[in-house]
């Protein structure tokens, strides 16, 4: 196995134990686009595989079956005769792989498996009957199969009720690296930045390993937005519609209800989108699920544990940046985040992304905070305004709440140096306790945390903070 590999040592391990195994295995590895699950399959096998084969995005099943004939033939030697379906085609890798020397593993690896589906095709059942009527009889077969449609790696793998029903004991799902990790893979390809810099990095790719690989050592976090996002030939300029075409069907009724998110950046319940989407009943239920399952947004209980009532955040960086500053930019200024760099819309965008980096790195806040090992529960709470009572709204984005009765309403503040808190800003959050104490009827201890770039500034108003959280904080594993 090389050592190429960053941050996928537990995967690697699940790999590992599929290879130890006496009996064949069938294991799946999932995750988002662009996440790097082929990159970890070939590193792992060093392309030591019996067959390999990957499906072709939005190809008729004859297609499909031409091209599987091809690579049997590449790794057989021999050309086998025309499949008239997927039957066929598993009957020809069976005969082939029978033809193998049995002192060994023989890995299979199907890329982009949920391609090969197309409409109309036996393929899920022509796989059950592969594995089932042969392969898991052997003893040295390992199936491994990635896709990013998550959705369909779930659906019709995973939750499958048929031939493959409780048949997958492996199911490695990637997800996206984690500050630290993206430090260790950033220093791997000789990018020297800075923590405050590399964080700047994260809000635009949210930690995705191929969008990481296209940033150059020698250019800033600002030079590589330009060149990436900007120029005509941009990589990310041209993204974005084929990020949710190639994962989800109907990828127009996504990116609408993914939109209305990224509009409202506080997050939206299930009610306000459909009410902005017109989407409901059992399709919005389905593009919620697998938007969560591909990391795109994520569900947070509000405070109570009223799952009913769970708000939904878009929390891919990519999209979220793509809307706010590609989508509509007609300056045709290749170095428009240069000249812009001290605009409020970017001040304000560093600000909100922040505050997600924090919500997604709740684990890394609770570590410095020392309760790692204790019972908590994350939430959001909002307050709409009572004019009979003269209050007014309020919400909080992160409350941590822990088993020995303490409330963190947590303060996420992104700034170039300490933060310094304001009498007045000190005002709105002693009001804001109140009124959280008011409206949860709470009688546990209730605490402001401030999560902060480097630290809050010591000053008249310090007092207010219970508990800080730096940015080092958050590049603890």
């Amino acid at each position: 196995m090389t050592n190429r590999l960053i941050a996928r040592q537990r995967e690697c391990e699940e790999l590992q134990s599929c290879m130890d195994s006496n009996e064949s295995e069938f294991v799946i590895v999932c995750g988002r686009r662009r996440i790097g699950k082929t990159f970890l399959v070939e590193q792992f096998f060093e392309g030591k595989y019996a067959f390999k084969f990957v499906g072709g995005h939005n190809l008729r099943t004859r297609d499909q079956l031409n091209n599987f004939a091809k690579a049997l033939k590449a790794y057989s030697g021999t050309k086998p005769a025309p499949f008239k379906d997927w039957v066929d085609a598993f009957d020809a890798l069976e005969d082939y792989l029978s033809t193998l020397p049995d002192d060994r593993r023989k890995v299979i690896f199907i890329d982009e498996m949920p391609w090969m589906d197309s409409r109309r095709s036996d393929f899920v059942s022509a796989l059950e009957y592969f594995w089932n009527g042969w392969a898991s009889s052997q003893y040295n077969i390992v199936l491994v199969a990635t896709g990013s449609a998550t959705s369909w790696m779930t659906d019709k793998l995973i939750k499958n009720r048929g031939g493959l029903h409780n048949r997958i004991r492996h199911r490695i799902y990637l997800k996206p690296f984690s500050l630290k990790e993206t430090e260790e893979y950033l220093k791997s390809r000789s990018v020297h930045w800075d923590r405050y810099q590399i964080l700047q990095g994260y809000m635009l790719t949210g930690g995705v390993p191929f969008y990481l690989k296209m940033l150059e050592p020698q250019q800033s976090f600002a030079q590589n937005v330009d060149r990436l996002c900007f120029s005509d030939t941009g990589a990310l300029k041209m993204e974005f519609d084929e990020l949710y075409n190639a994962i989800f069907p109907g990828a127009e009724s996504y990116v609408e209800v993914v939109r209305a998110l990224a509009d409202n950046k506080s997050g939206l319940t299930r009610t306000e989108i459909s009410t902005k989407t017109k989407i409901s009943g059992a399709y919005l239920t389905r593009i919620l699920t697998n938007l969560e399952r591909c990391d795109f947004i994520d569900k947070t209980n509000l405070f109570g544990n009223r799952r009913t009532d769970a708000v939904y955040r878009l929390v891919d960086f990519y999209t979220l940046f793509y809307f706010k500053f590609v989508e509509k930019n007609l300056s045709r200024d290749d170095q428009w985040w240069t000249h812009h760099l001290e605009s409020s819309s970017i001040h304000s965008w560093m600000g909100f992304t922040f505050e997600l980096i924090c919500m997604l790195h709740h684990a890394q806040i609770k570590k410095a905070l020392g309760i790692s090992g204790m019972a908590t529960s994350v939430s959001t709470w909002r307050c709409s305004a009572d004019k009979e009572n003269g209050t007014s709204g309020a919400q909080i984005d992160m409350i941590i709440e822990r088993a020995d009765r303490i409330i963190h309403l947590c303060e996420m503040k992104f700034s170039e140096g300490a933060y310094n808190i304001t009498g007045e800003y000190e005002a709105k959050l002693r009001n804001r306790r109140e009124l959280f104490r008011l409206k949860t009827k709470t009688k546990k201890s209730v605490v402001h945390t401030f999560v902060t770039t480097y630290g809050v500034g010591e000053g008249k108003y310090h007092s207010i903070v219970h508990s800080e959280v730096t940015m080092d904080d958050l590049f603890n594993s």
